[in-house]
């Protein structure tokens, strides 16, 4: 037997106790090498209905759109169409945001690679007709910049919603008409779903929240996020099979298994090139490139990407060289647990890869002056107050707002120190302890920026 088919075997006999153990009422796993696949699912789709996960069901994928996306605009390089290092504005000449100047200076690769500097999770609903991406970006004039194109990484979603804007325009058609016509028919995928809404056309998940790590995954109270943020993540939804293909053409450096030349090598290849390092948490890769966050492992690189919508939680991880590439698809409950034991184990076994552990907080920690932590620090979608106790404590309190507001509950966590600048809450959500890094000056000895893959800017003392 080969390895391939031992981790199949694996994964049908580990996968129905791996989520009852970490409270994931359902997933859905592919494992690809060289050109030969294994898949498995376990748990329910819906905990209200019952309906039971299988390997054709669909589930969101997130953030993982945006490789899609950024494969769609480096088709447009390949034709001659878009340059990756003029203005935006090249382009869309309408683009706008508050800081003109900045505006001005807006590039391509700047957008794919999260260092367009201004705020990024801008989820504005501007209904579900094909204008949808057109008209959030029409809106960003008011969208403060946090610092100069190209000076610092932070995770942007709006910016990915112009780059959906830049890809509908240089093609004349909407966006979800792009990913159908230049990605999904050309590799032959046949349980793709551009959106929820057709999603219901398969065998499709629901996802579940907790309000608490201790309590059980419920019904998320919605199932959809904005259309508007397509580019970005909030619609497309697969099975793990079909984004198994998608990944194995980047394998292919954008060759599909049906031979159709979907991208040109060096397009492919340039995807997976550094663009940036990015802040150390130990949760996103060492660096990004164009789309691909890159992780640089013991037996790597592994350039992948994670998703999340309203309790669904994806993660692709490939590896070039190796031929190989795993897909965990998930949701609700503890899944980052289960997403390590996967990844870890197929690609120990198949590709030599070691994955490190995730960071987890030190309860002894020493005690630190917090001073210039403390304030509040505010985004579109939520407000982060940083306190300090008499005890010598520290404190984040995160509230909700925006989109968010009806659907996340507000928490308030311990921080403890985790190096220079940077915290670590004592309480995971999801499974995850996410480090806070501290960045900036603020012209008065304090933090400008909240930085947790996406910078926040600070708003009060």
């Amino acid at each position: 037997m080969s390895k391939l088919h031992e981790i199949g075997t694996w994964l049908e006999n580990r996968l129905p106790g791996l989520l009852a153990e970490n409270q994931v009422p359902g997933a859905a796993v592919a494992v690809y090498a060289g050109g030969e696949l294994v898949e498995a699912a376990a748990g329910v789709l819906n905990r209200n209905t019952g309906v039971e996960t299988t390997t054709d069901s669909v589930f969101q994928i997130g953030s993982i759109t945006k490789v899609w996306t950024t494969t769609l605009a480096m088709q447009l390089v390949d034709e001659g169409k878009l340059d990756l290092d003029v203005p935006i504005r090249t382009y869309l000449p309408g683009f706008t945001l508050k800081d003109d100047e900045a505006a001005a200076r807006v590039t391509t690769r700047q957008l794919m690679c999260h260092t367009a500097g201004f705020e990024g999770d801008i989820f504005t609903d501007t209904g579900r007709g094909d204008d949808a991406v057109e008209k959030l970006v029409d809106s960003f004039g008011e969208v403060p910049q946090l610092f100069a194109p190209g000076e610092l990484f932070s995770y942007n979603n709006a910016g990915y919603c112009v780059l959906g804007r830049l890809i509908e325009v240089l093609r004349g058609k909407p966006f979800a008409d792009c990913l159908t016509e230049h990605l999904v028919t050309p590799l032959g995928l046949t349980h793709v779903a551009p959106s929820p809404y057709e999603a219901v056309r398969y065998r499709a998940a629901h996802g579940h929240v907790q309000a608490d790590p201790d309590a059980e995954p419920e019904l998320a109270p919605a199932s959809v996020l904005a259309p508007s943020n397509a580019p970005a993540g909030s619609m497309l939804a697969m099975r793990p099979r079909d984004l198994i293909a998608f990944a194995a053409m980047h394998l292919r450096d954008g060759e599909g298994e049906n031979g159709t030349r979907v991208l040109s090598a060096e397009s492919a290849r340039a995807m997976r090139e550094t663009q940036i390092q990015v802040p150390k948490t130990g949760l996103v890769g060492d660096t990004w490139g164009l789309g691909w966050t890159l992780y640089d492992w013991p037996g790597g690189p592994v350039p992948g990407h994670d998703g999340g919508t309203i309790g669904q939680s994806s993660f692709l991880r490939i590896v070039p060289g190796k031929d190989v590439a795993v897909v965990v698809l998930t949701n609700g409950g503890n899944v980052m647990a289960v997403a390590q034991e996967i990844l870890g184990k197929a690609l120990s076994e198949l590709a030599g890869v070691e994955m490190p552990a995730l960071p987890v907080p030190d309860a002894a920690a020493p005690r630190i002056d917090a001073t210039r932590f403390v304030g509040e620090y505010a985004s579109a979608v939520d407000r982060t107050v940083i306190s300090q106790d008499e005890d010598g404590r520290v404190w984040m309190e995160k509230v909700p707002q925006g989109v968010f507001e009806d659907v996340l509950v507000p928490d308030k966590v311990e921080l403890v120190a985790f190096g220079e600048n940077t915290l670590i809450p004592l309480k995971p959500i999801q499974g995850i302890y996410v480090p806070q890094s501290f960045i900036g000056d603020d012209g008065e000895g304090r933090a400008l920026l909240l930085h947790a893959v996406r910078g926040v800017r600070r708003v009060t003392a």
